[in-house]
């Protein structure tokens, strides 16, 4: 029996994450979800189960530049979410780009965090 576009994309990113958690060496993840009108980034500890820092387009009140789903808005948000693991004495992690295709907001994402200091 086929499997829907939905169960494939998550078998994917399950795979993807179990390959990250076994590579990773006591570095911590850096999580990334995408959607159609946003994108949010999670710096995660598997070991303990937590979060350890955060970043969304959807914070910030109404009209804040941050908001939105563009290359840009994805940039402001890697840049923070280096800002706040460095605040948290985070430099090195393993990018879990969650089956998402290495491409657009994702790659944008991706390469403002390296700028801003983290190691990956």
């Amino acid at each position: 029996m086929a499997i829907s576009l939905k169960q494939a994309a998550k078998r994917r990113s399950e795979r993807t994450r179990r390959r990250l958690k076994a590579v990773a060496n006591g570095r911590l993840r850096l999580s990334v979800y995408r959607s159609d009108k946003n994108i949010s980034a999670q710096i995660i500890d598997d070991e303990k189960g937590i979060t350890v820092a955060s970043a969304s387009s959807l914070e910030g009140a109404k009209g804040s530049k941050s908001k939105g789903s563009d290359t840009e808005a994805a940039t402001r948000i890697g840049k923070l979410i280096a800002e706040r693991a460095l605040d948290k004495g985070v430099k090195d992690v393993v990018f879990d780009r969650g089956g998402y295709i290495y491409h657009g907001r994702v790659k944008a994402l991706a390469e403002a965090a390296r700028e801003a200091g983290l190691n990956f």
